[in-house]
């Protein structure tokens, strides 16, 4: 049974950096794509990044066009790990930030993920 657990969240202001952590057990995921998604109240979990295998030791990334250049996705699979790191941040990044993991496409939608944390609060105020 996979289990991923986030943390790093907390409460900032605009324009501070933040730094969350996923750690993952229970499977080695270095061939999963991971990803980190957001809800916030009242609205649908999207999207915000992606880190996926494309052979040998190789990943690339994407990201939701409302992170790109502030927002940065990187992993440490000697860990078993996925880090977001946010720059820059804004109000409206304010969010429960989810990592997941899985091996389907697109790596931009949740039905492509097998395995959810617990979610993280990321609050940014102004």
């Amino acid at each position: 049974q996979v289990q991923l657990v986030e943390s790093g969240g907390g409460s900032v202001q605009a324009g501070d950096s933040l730094r969350l952590s996923c750690a993952a057990s229970g499977r080695t995921l270095s061939t999963y794509t991971m990803g980190w998604f957001r809800q916030a109240p009242g609205k649908e979990r999207d999207f915000v990044a992606a880190a996926y295998w494309v052979g040998s030791n190789t990943y690339n990334a994407d990201f939701a066009d409302s992170v790109k250049g502030r927002f940065t996705i990187s992993r440490d699979n000697a860990k078993n790990a996925v880090y977001l790191e946010m720059s820059s941040l804004k109000p409206e990044d304010t969010a429960v930030y989810y990592c997941a993991a899985g091996r389907r496409q697109p790596t931009m939608t949740a039905p492509s993920y097998d395995y959810w944390g617990q979610g993280t609060q990321v609050t940014v105020s102004s």
